[in-house]
């Protein structure tokens, strides 16, 4: 598992449910995951930044869905919001723009509506969506 955990940032739950993939003792299982807390191979907090920066980078999800999702991982609420707090706000907002400009392409006749809920479903909070979305239709009333 340190072998594991030392190519790329992994979660408890996550190395859990590999070890109990393989059968092993409860109490085994347990003196795994404490060694690899204990030698580094395991942070919650140092996931949860690079879970963060991952989600926003590579999958364009914002940080409403980046928080649900590690909190479904069961990590520690106040690494989480650590994490979210982390984000750069000018990458928020390319990376927002990025998917309501790629909507737009997508769609025949987008409404504001639409846009906003397709935002806010990718986890974009709701005032961030509606400013972006406001200057997008905006800019269309003036050509």
């Amino acid at each position: 598992m340190a072998a594991l955990c030392s190519t790329a940032e992994h979660c408890e739950s996550d190395i859990r449910r590999k070890l109990q993939l393989s059968k092993l003792p409860a109490d085994d299982i347990q003196a795994i995951i404490q060694r690899l807390y204990i030698e580094g191979y395991l942070d919650t907090a140092r996931f949860c930044r690079a879970y963060a920066n991952d989600q926003l980078r590579f999958a364009h999800w914002g940080p409403v869905k980046i928080a649900a999702s590690l909190r479904q991982k069961g990590l520690p609420d106040h690494d989480i919001r650590q994490a979210i707090a982390q984000l750069p706000s000018s990458e928020l907002h390319d990376v927002l723009q990025q998917v309501l400009h790629s909507k737009l392409r997508q769609t025949c006749q987008p409404t504001r509506e639409k846009l906003m809920r397709f935002a806010m479903a990718r986890g974009f909070a709701f005032d961030d969506v509606r400013d972006a979305v406001d200057t997008i239709f905006c800019h269309e009333d003036d050509d």
